[in-house]
């Protein structure tokens, strides 16, 4: 199992990862946990986060929990978002995933986005779910 230093190292070694000032804040048996500071540069025009900010936690939560089941080297091969509530005030974004099936090639992940507030409380701005696969070699 993948520990919190090498899941951090592995985010620290995306330029993208690094931008957003992503970090890892929980890796077990029964998933991952990403966090991001809210800041006004991640807002939209209304305010509030933008879409893209949420779908890259997604991506990169179902990632990591999809690599609880297949090992770390796999990419994604696809995911959807839901937004349920606009993600406006609050101190950072909370992504928590976990997997939900393997197979030999393929994995399931599910991803929760929360917004944690001034204190402390937490709401779901948006769910996801995702698969990823082994990559190939040489691709």
């Amino acid at each position: 199992m993948i520990t919190l230093d090498q899941a951090q190292r592995v985010l620290d070694a995306q330029p993208f990862s690094r931008l957003l000032g992503a970090s890892v804040c929980r890796v077990d048996e029964s998933g991952i946990r990403l966090a991001l500071d809210i800041r006004d540069e991640l807002r939209q025009q209304n305010g509030f986060i933008h879409g893209g900010v949420l779908s890259y936690l997604a991506d990169n939560a179902i990632t990591y929990a999809c690599a609880l089941g297949l090992g770390a080297d796999i990419v994604t091969s696809g995911y959807t978002v839901e937004y349920v509530s606009p993600a406006g005030d609050g101190v950072r974004l909370l992504a928590d995933a976990s997997l939900v099936s393997t197979g030999r090639t393929k994995a399931l992940g599910r991803c929760e986005i929360s917004v944690e507030g001034h204190d402390g409380t937490t709401k779901l701005v948006a769910v996801a779910q995702g698969t990823s696969m082994v990559r190939r070699r040489g691709a």
